[in-house]
């Protein structure tokens, strides 16, 4: 049986949202839907989902306000568990070096996305960290909602192969150096967290997908700025929306083949218009981001994983041309 619909009397977006979604033309369409599609609880096929997911991305804010963006991958799928509808329990923690560690806390706002690469199946789960020990941390969702498989690259898990006995540490820059501009080049896919402050049930973290195309990021200012092509969606604008209240993101990229982990922090805005958007083919809009901080973390991540096709909603779409990108 079905989970009662949005349960609150105010809109189940905030004044960012609705301001973006005005601006795009979907705002009537959209104060409709939401209350049909967004949830207070998780519906049972999203609870078992998640249980199905050996890794999920996570996305939180700092004290001061900066969001950041990982991916948590358990020691076997079934790590994260839904004990009821309003709560989930993820057995895995962020490591020393991950930019998510110690933010974790009793409290604090956190966006949980769960993507099955296999299947291009997505479904959100935003809310607070409702306890945590050192197995993992409980989480108490307040906001509920499913995603189209748009943009999502499939993708097949492989076998590691033996670890090795030496790895790189971690390093923080303020620009992308060479390693870093090589991994975003040659990204289709990363994820985006971002925060508008606010009630728990209609503000706080939250944490997005975005595919394209190998190229659809672009690098410029000598790895300072990054621009890449925001595609037609489900209208929502939850990722544009805050930025529109709260204009930082942290990003993450991830080398699927070898483990990498890239996590950029900065402020972003969204371009409406002008000559670079026409450039680029499929964009209803750009988002363009300030570089601030740079953790480049080399095999952080014990999964891997092999391409075996591209979305077929990228058809259509382009990367960016180097003579005008120079």
């Amino acid at each position: 049986m079905d989970l009662p619909r949005w349960p609150h009397e105010a809109d189940p977006f905030h004044d960012g949202e609705r301001a973006v979604q005005a601006r795009a033309g979907s705002q009537a369409h959209m104060a409709d839907i939401g209350r049909r599609v967004m949830r207070a609880e998780m519906p049972d096929q999203h609870r078992q989902f998640f249980e199905l997911l050996p890794f999920i991305a996570l996305g939180a804010v700092t004290a001061e306000g900066q969001p950041r963006a990982t991916l948590l991958a358990g020691p076997r799928p079934g790590f994260v568990r839904s004990p009821s509808a309003t709560r989930l329990r993820i057995d895995a923690l962020p490591p020393a070096d991950d930019p998510l560690a110690g933010l974790l806390q009793p409290g604090a706002s956190i966006g949980l996305l769960g993507i099955e690469l296999p299947t291009r199946r997505r479904n959100r789960a935003n809310g607070q960290v409702a306890g945590i020990d050192a197995q993992g941390f409980d989480v108490d969702v307040t906001q509920s909602f499913g995603n189209c498989p748009r943009y999502i690259q499939r993708r097949a898990r492989v076998a590691v192969d033996a670890v090795p006995e030496t790895v790189a540490p971690a390093q923080t820059q303020s620009r992308l150096g060479d390693e870093a501009e090589a991994l975003v080049s040659a990204a289709d896919t990363f994820f985006i967290a971002t925060h508008a402050g606010g009630d728990a049930a209609h503000h706080g973290s939250d944490v997005s997908h975005r595919g394209g195309r190998p190229g659809f990021v672009q690098i410029s200012d000598d790895g300072r700025v990054l621009t890449w092509p925001d595609f037609n969606g489900n209208g929502f604008f939850n990722t544009l929306g805050n930025l529109h209240a709260e204009p930082r993101a942290g990003l993450v990229f991830a080398d699927f083949a070898g483990g990498t982990l890239l996590h950029v922090e900065g402020r972003a805005e969204i371009v409406w218009d002008g000559a670079s958007l026409r450039d680029f083919a499929g964009a209803e809009r750009l988002l363009r981001l300030q570089v601030d901080t740079v953790l480049h973390r080399p095999a952080a991540w014990p999964l891997r994983w092999r391409l075996t096709e591209p979305s077929p909603a990228l058809e259509g779409t382009g990367v960016w041309d180097e003579g005008r990108a120079a």
